[in-house]
Formats: structure tokens, C-alpha cells, sequence
């Protein structure tokens, strides 16, 4: 087993998680098998309670695992199936390490951060790394490590001693450190400044790790006086000191990785033998997305709209699909509570805000309501449902959406003014949305219906049957505690709105299509989770299919589009 460590230093949020897949992109194309692990140093046991304003959205695995974002990234970039124990953080080895203690397997010692704390974080990654994550059998070829945070932070400091006793546990020609900096340029002065990196990769080595090269983040391509000063302060090798600038998009960042020859690096460091590889599938991905003409507009209507990583997976899926549909994603992002009624009535800035809110939304091609808690923006939402319905604008709702969805249909179809959901009114004379029997009412982490569950078509002659392109079932990731009443089932069906989708016991509603609309879906799962280049998710493929009024001849067609690999790959071909 060979393992690769990303870590970071002079700021956070400097693109660790992209590096470190783009870095699995690049020894997956040397022909190897990879799997990856997520150090997150928070004492938090996961990240299902944690506020999207502070680390973005929480991804949700097959195992129902809440977990870092960067778990997606990793997904997404090697087409993989992570597991919960992928992600370690400080919470986790701590809770570990604790019920050993009172079992009384360490045999009345003192039990403390070295070795106790370490030793455990070793095992676990030695453990996790042998797990097949590629649905393939056998042990993994490589294991990508990412520690999360900055090095010299007080929080990962038992986590930088595991790994510096790890590289001689492993031994060293089985371990290749890339250490993530950052080289900024002051706008007074206008020259790379490499003193930051100089000072990251002291605290580094001080810890004991010696980094084998340096991906250094900037603004704009790293001037070669910049490289051989960072190579001459940091010891090491210019060929080395690779640089990733600011690009169009993140899929040129395996591209910018091999031509610096950083595969061969890393594989050189690891013991492997090198070879040519083919990231044909990512030139091409990453052009055409540069060099697309047409353009879709979606609406976001949610409530985190002010940190697009909230949405990070939602946003990846809507792009997924427009480039399927070759055309650019333009998302517009509105507040939902800013569409509500109430809220114009605020002040004068408010009813500015709530009229430019109802202006975007009339702008939309397309409306999607992703999923959230709290009741801030729900009324919002249900509004921009309304909206979607009587004016046949495409319409996607998830786990949330699809709730306002059916409360938005119960209010002004069957006229139960007063429907709403329990979670936001426990004295509604119309619970439409209800807890769900099975949750937890005094327990918050991990108590939530999680992971893959299978969905049940009812019907084939449905739009989601049709793009999914089966008969029977589906199976996609679930987060939710709130579920649409199933008393209330009938009576909505017979009012016209259809729950084409159900759990395997028929009494949870999965999916809800609308049949007089050119594309009204709501899912209570999140496909977003299973969404990858060149293999979009059914949903989010519909949505930008109906938005650019290509649906119907899509359906006519057989179901067919061009993947990535069969994409002109240059201007002269488009």
C-alpha cells in the first residue's frame, strides 16, 4: 500500500480537497487503484451538525456517513464509494480511544495523546486504506490523504505526530508528502511572495515531516525566479514546486498537475513505475465547459445563498447536467426569504430586495428548491413552488423542495389554507409534513433517516422512470427526519398531484411529478450525492433538459447524449 498526504499551510480554504483529487485523478489514469481519507482535526463525531455557514454543505455517503465536502470532491473527481470511517476526525479517534480505555484494553496504563491517541489514528488509516472503494475487490494500489486546517494549529497537532510517525511505519519509500501553500501577491507591489511558504514549510519540517513537493496556489502562473527561490529556501527540487493558478474551472487542475509532471514525481517518490497517461476525458471536459456559447439560467431559491459551498454537490449536479446539454450553467441565486410577502413590508431596502427576488425568479428558465432546516425562507420557497406551478416554469425540489412542493399544492389546489409542516408548525390544523415515527426527538447527530435507501417506481409512465430509464427502482441518498403524511396520501393523488416514487413499504413518499407541466419533479432524496462528470443525474439532467426545451426530444430520442470522451475537444470541432 503506497499513501500520498496532502496538508496545508499558510491559510485554509487554499483547495487541499481538489488537489488531493486531482492528484488521484492522475495515478487512477497511471492505471492504479485509488481510495481516499479525510482528516477533519474538529471535535465533532461528524459534520451532521454542523452550520453550513462554517464548512459548507454536509455530504452524505451510501452508508449514511455525514461528512466533510471534501468526501464529494473526492466522489465526484474518481467516480468512488467512500465509506463513514473515510472521514476521521478529532471526535471520532477521541470516542475510540475512550471506550477502549473503559473496556480496559490498554491494561490499567495511562492513557495518553502519544502513543495512545496516535497509535489509534495510524490503525485507522491503515485499516480504511484497505478498503476497495471502487466496487472492484482487492486492496486498493493507493490511499490519498487529506489533513484537514492549516500545519501548526492546535487542533491537529496529535494528528501531524501520527503522520510523522506514520511515514516510518509504512516506511518512507511508501509515503509521498505534497504540501499545499499559498503564494500571494501584494497589490502595492505587485511581485510573488514566497516568504509565507518559506515560513509553512519551517513549521513542517519542525514537526517532523519533510515535504517531497510543494503545490503552491496563486493568482497567476508561478514566475521561474519564484520557483528556484522556493526551492532553494524549502529544500526542494524545482521540478518539484509545482503551481496551481487560478483557473477557469477546477477540471483544469489534472491538466495543469501532468504538465508539471507531477504524477511521475509522486510515483517516483512512491517506488512505481511511470507511464504516459491519458486525461483526455478532462481536457475535453474543461475546454468545452470554457468554450460553451449558450447558456441556461436556474434559480436557487434556498437559504444559504450567500455561501455557494452550502450547495457545493447541488451546483456540481446542475452543471453536470448542462454540460450534457451543452450549455453553461448561470445560477441565480435568490433568497427565499426575500420572496415572502412579509418580508417587503420590513423597510424600504427589503421591498427593493423582495422586488429584484421576484424579478430573477421571473428571469429563470428553471427552479430548483434545495433541501435545508429552519423555518427562515420557508414561506419563500413554498412561493417559488407556486410560482413554478401555475406558470409552467421547470421545476426540481429536494427533500425541502419536495416538502413546500406538496404543502404549496394542499394550500392552493385542494384548499387547505393552513397546511404546513410540523417542523414549522406544531399546531397546524393540516400537517401535511410530519416527523417521522422512527426519529429521535432529544438526539440531533445522526439520528436522521440516512444514506441509500431504495425508491419503488409505481408507474413507468412517468417523467422520472423515463430519464432514469428503469422499471422498477432506484436507489439514492437520503437525509431527512420530516416526511409527507401518509394519511393525507389519497386525497392529494385524487387532487391530481402524483407520488410516483415510494419507499419499499409504500407509506413514505419518495418522488412527486407533476403530469400538466413540462417538468415538475420533487424527490425526498438528494441525487446530487451520485452526480458525476459525464454521468449526470437523472433529475438535474431533466430539470436542464426542460429548461432549454430539450425534454421531449430527448424522450423521442432514446435517451441519448454524448459523454465527455466523445465531445469535440477543440474550437475547430464545436
Amino acid at each position: 500500500m503506497k499513501y500520498v498526504l496532502v496538508t496545508g499551510g499558510v491559510v485554509s480554504g487554499l483547495g487541499k480537497g481538489v488537489t488531493a483529487s486531482s492528484i488521484g485523478v492522475l495515478l487512477q489514469a497511471a492505471g492504479l487503484r485509488v481510495t481516499s481519507i479525510k482528516i477533519d482535526p474538529y471535535l465533532n463525531t461528524d459534520a451532521g451538525t454542523m452550520s453550513p455557514f462554517e464548512h459548507g454543505e454536509v455530504f452524505v455517503l451510501d452508508d449514511g456517513g455525514e461528512v466533510d465536502l471534501d468526501l464529494g470532491n473526492y466522489e465526484r473527481f474518481l467516480d468512488i464509494r467512500l465509506t463513514k470511517d473515510n472521514n476521521i476526525t478529532t471526535g471520532k479517534i477521541y470516542n475510540h480511544v475512550i471506550e477502549r480505555e473503559r473496556r480496559g484494553d490498554y491494561l490499567g496504563k495511562t492513557v495518553q495523546v502519544v502513543p495512545h491517541i496516535t497509535d489509534a489514528i495510524q490503525d485507522w488509516v491503515q485499516r480504511v486504506s484497505h478498503i476497495p472503494v471502487d466496487g472492484k475487490d482487492g486492496v486498493p494500489d493507493v490511499c490519498v490523504i487529506e489533513l484537514g486546517g492549516t500545519v501548526g494549529d492546535i487542533e491537529s497537532a496529535p494528528f501531524v505526530e501520527a503522520l510523522r510517525q506514520f511515514q516510518f511505519r509504512v516506511g518512507t519509500t511508501n509515503f509521498c508528502l505534497v504540501h499545499v501553500s499559498l503564494v500571494p501577491v501584494l497589490g502595492v507591489v505587485g511581485e510573488q511572495k514566497t516568504k509565507p511558504t518559506q515560513h509553512t514549510v519551517q513549521v513542517l519540517r519542525s514537526l517532523g515531516l519533510m515535504p517531497n513537493l510543494l503545490a503552491c496556489r496563486s493568482t497567476m502562473p508561478l514566475e521561474s525566479t519564484v520557483r528556484e527561490k522556493i526551492s532553494n529556501f524549502t529544500h526542494v527540487p524545482p521540478s518539484h514546486v509545482l503551481n496551481i493558478h487560478d483557473c477557469s474551472n477546477i477540471w483544469h487542475v489534472p491538466l495543469l498537475l501532468k504538465e508539471q509532471g507531477a504524477e511521475k514525481s509522486i510515483m517516483t517518490q512512491l517506488g512505481l513505475q511511470t507511464k504516459e497517461i491519458n486525461l483526455d476525458f478532462w481536457r475535453n471536459l474543461a475546454f468545452l465547459w470554457d468554450n460553451m456559447s449558450n447558456s441556461v439560467s436556474i434559480a436557487m431559491v434556498g437559504k444559504y445563498t450567500n455561501l455557494s459551498d452550502a450547495y457545493l454537490s447541488v451546483i456540481k449536479g446542475l452543471q453536470h447536467g448542462c454540460f450534457s446539454c451543452n450549455v453553461k450553467c448561470n445560477i441565480l441565486w435568490i433568497d427565499a426569504e426575500a420572496l415572502e410577502e412579509t418580508h417587503k413590508a420590513k423597510s424600504a431596502e427589503c421591498e427593493e430586495k423582495h422586488n429584484e427576488a421576484w424579478a430573477t425568479l421571473r428571469a429563470a428558465d428553471g427552479i430548483l428548491v434545495p433541501g435545508g432546516f429552519g423555518d427562515r425562507g420557508v414561506e419563500g420557497k413554498i412561493a417559488a413552488a407556486k410560482y413554478a406551478r401555475e406558470n409552467k416554469v421547470p421545476y426540481f425540489g429536494i427533500c425541502l423542495g419536495m416538502q413546500i412542493a406538496v404543502i404549496e399544492f394542499c394550500r392552493n389546489v385542494m384548499g387547505m389554507h393552513k397546511a404546513h409542516s410540523t417542523e414549522f408548525n406544531q399546531a397546524t390544523p393540516h400537517p401535511v409534513v410530519v416527523f417521522m415515527p422512527e426519529g429521535s426527538t432529544t438526539q440531533m447527530g445522526g439520528t436522521m433517516r440516512l444514506g441509500t435507501r431504495r425508491t419503488v417506481l409505481q408507474t413507468v409512465d412517468c417523467i422520472t422512470a423515463k430519464l432514469y430509464q428503469t422499471d422498477h427502482f432506484i436507489d439514492e441518498r437520503h437525509r431527512h427526519r420530516y416526511e409527507v403524511n401518509p394519511s393525507l396520501v389519497d386525497q392529494i393523488e385524487k387532487a391530481g398531484m402524483s407520488f410516483v416514487g415510494k419507499d419499499e413499504t409504500g407509506q413514505r413518499m419518495e418522488i412527486v411529478e407533476l403530469d400538466d407541466h413540462p417538468y415538475f419533479v420533487a424527490t425526498q432524496f438528494h441525487p446530487e450525492f451520485k452526480s458525476r462528470p459525464g454521468k449526470p443525474s437523472p433529475c438535474f439532467l431533466g430539470l436542464i433538459l426542460a429548461a432549454t426545451k430539450q425534454l421531449d426530444k430527448y424522450m423521442a430520442g432514446g435517451n441519448k447524449l454524448k459523454t465527455p470522451t466523445e465531445q469535440p475537444n477543440s474550437l475547430a470541432q464545436l
